[in-house]
């Protein structure tokens, strides 16, 4: 079997689900590691598992990352309801801890961050999850990663038989499609624009929702 091998975080969550989804339909992917705190129940003649409880000790597991042509972090966490000092740490802390035990046995990987509309790249900005994700993406971008790019989808509608989305969402995402159709991305979109980072680049490192179309129309 010949194609990109992959690992996404984040599978129990709306996006890290959609992008799955997407790499498993996908024959330009030949394998997906998905590292998740907890069990993702699903079989796929593609799809591998690695449960790792504790994001800041995946450097005692950093062995099973070295085959890997991309990286889709897509593990996140609202802001609602906590102060910055934890927001960084389960966002920032985590992310760069993770970034960088990867990037220690495996410098040829392309790492993909999902990030967010409206991040704040100059962290100086009055929305403390805007300036927490903006310092997470410059940091990124420092690491020396042979590719680092950050997705901003803003509002993106899920595969029809995704389980880890509210329905309230689906109400959300028809106003929103109705009023603003191009500001909506399918998440088919989001992770063939990814899969598409790891195989063909994009100009910029950082995606808004048009760059994210553009590229997963390359």
């Amino acid at each position: 079997m010949s194609g990109i091998k992959v690992i996404i975080t984040g599978a129990t969550g709306m996006v890290g689900e959609g992008v799955l989804f997407e790499c498993l339909q996908n024959p330009t992917v030949s394998e997906v590691l998905i590292i998740n705190r907890r069990h993702y129940e699903m079989q796929h003649p593609k799809l591998k598992e690695l449960i790792v409880p504790d994001f800041f000790q995946i450097n005692q597991l950093a062995y099973n990352l070295v085959r890997y042509d991309g990286c889709f972090f897509c593990a996140g966490i609202s802001s609602v309801g906590m102060n910055e000092d934890k927001y960084t740490r389960i966002t920032y802390d985590t992310t760069l801890s993770f970034a960088k035990a990867l990037l220690a046995v495996n410098k040829d990987i392309v790492f993909t961050y999902v990030s967010g509309a409206q991040t704040d790249s100059s962290e100086k900005g009055r929305m403390m999850w805007a300036r927490v994700k903006g310092k997470t993406e410059n940091d990124l971008a420092q690491l020396g990663f042979k590719g680092e790019y950050n997705f901003r989808p803003g509002v993106m509608q899920p595969f029809p038989a995704q389980k880890n989305w509210k329905p309230l969402f689906k109400f959300i995402v028809k106003v929103i499609k109705a009023v603003s159709p191009r500001s909506v991305l399918t998440m088919h979109e989001v992770g063939q624009a990814m899969i598409n980072a790891v195989t063909v680049g994009y100009s910029k490192n950082i995606l808004e929702v048009k760059d994210i179309r553009r590229l997963a129309q390359v």
